[in-house]
């Protein structure tokens, strides 16, 4: 509506100057620090689907534990960034979703689970050492990265506000088929019989226990899919996001973006070079998405209903609320997580 994308929005709009530099610099240290912890977590998740076929030697260096395949995994990422083809990039990425789409919900086939019990976990309920997990399952799906990210592709491919229509049926679109691949990866991750999965030895034994030598190889290209993924998205969108701000070129082949990916991908080739467990690490990484998302997502809700930035096209009341009744429960779980983690109750 604006020909703005999220992160020249906030750095075009006209609100005092401490508002102004307090929102800029909420959103750099969110996206920058978030997307550096989640791009470990990518970088991990897609070596740990490729454990299952082949498992890379680990050197020891001090504190460091550089696992080689995370290594190649992230360098493999930034080439394909470096290249600067958005295009390639765009085939790449359908092709590496549709491929993950496939092996999950083949592998979810496979299962044959009891339909009773998975309409039954539509029912909300939870335990009070589970809100860690909940709010990293929130951050994995609504991840805060994706906001800005989709937002430049979206001013990037239309440009006339009558393409609003379309682009509310592409959200539509891309939200029911991530929900149904997002309910098949749960299935499986529920069927599988092993209890403590720390690597993808322990994943690909509790699978094959089960389906045999065929679900474990599905499971394990899925993850390698979905990870490979993401760790293109991510860089991407820290770019984005940080060239957008500081007002700098978004050009994928411009110094500025270049140098923004590197440093996301850097600093997630050291964030899983530090010994962590893969499994771990994907957990911390969820987490952080899911506290940051109420930072991100309230600055959204408020600037949808400025009249200044959207004139007609600002959210009914009704919408208003209903954001904020969302943004105050993810408020909310975000911050029982950080109490959890220092110990206090809440």
């Amino acid at each position: 509506m604006t020909g703005k994308d999220l992160s020249q929005l906030i750095s075009s709009q006209q609100s005092g100057k401490l508002v102004k530099f307090f929102s800029t610099a909420l959103v750099l240290t969110a996206i920058g620090v978030g997307n550096a912890a989640y791009e470990s977590g990518n970088i991990a998740g897609t070596y740990l689907g490729l454990q299952i076929f082949y498992e890379f030697p680990v050197y020891n260096l001090g504190r460091l534990e550089i696992v080689l395949g995370n290594l190649l995994i992230g360098l493999l990422a930034f080439t394909l960034l470096w290249m600067g083809n958005y295009k390639l990039l765009e085939r790449i990425l359908i092709l590496l979703v549709v491929l993950m789409s496939l092996a999950f919900l083949a592998t979810t086939v496979l299962i044959q689970p009891d339909w009773k019990l998975v309409l039954k976990g539509f029912i909300p309920q939870w335990q009070s050492d589970q809100f860690t997990t909940i709010v990293a399952l929130i951050g994995t799906t609504v991840v805060p990265y994706n906001l800005f990210l989709y937002s430049s592709l979206a001013k990037a491919k239309w440009s006339s506000t009558e393409d609003l229509r379309y682009m509310r049926s592409d959200i539509v679109l891309a939200i029911l088929l991530g929900g149904l691949v997002s309910m098949a990866i749960v299935i499986v991750g529920a069927a599988n019989t092993s209890t403590d999965i720390s690597s993808a030895l322990d994943l690909s034994g509790g699978m094959e226990s089960l389906f045999g030598r065929g679900a474990k190889y599905l499971v394990a290209f899925g993850l390698l899919a979905a990870g490979l993924t993401s760790s293109l998205t991510a860089p991407l969108a820290a770019g984005l996001v940080i060239c957008g701000i500081m007002g700098w070129s978004q050009s994928i082949n411009s110094r500025s973006m270049r140098g923004s990916i590197a440093v996301i991908v850097g600093l997630g080739i050291v964030f899983s070079s530090l010994g962590i467990k893969s499994i771990e690490l994907i957990m911390l990484a969820q987490l952080a998405n899911g506290i940051l998302l109420p930072v991100v997502s309230g600055w959204i809700i408020w600037v949808a209903s400025q009249k200044d930035v959207l004139g007609k096209y600002t959210n009914s009341p009704a919408y208003t609320f209903v954001g904020i009744l969302i943004w105050l429960f993810t408020l909310a779980l975000g911050m029982k997580s950080i109490f959890t983690v220092f110990g206090i109750s809440f």
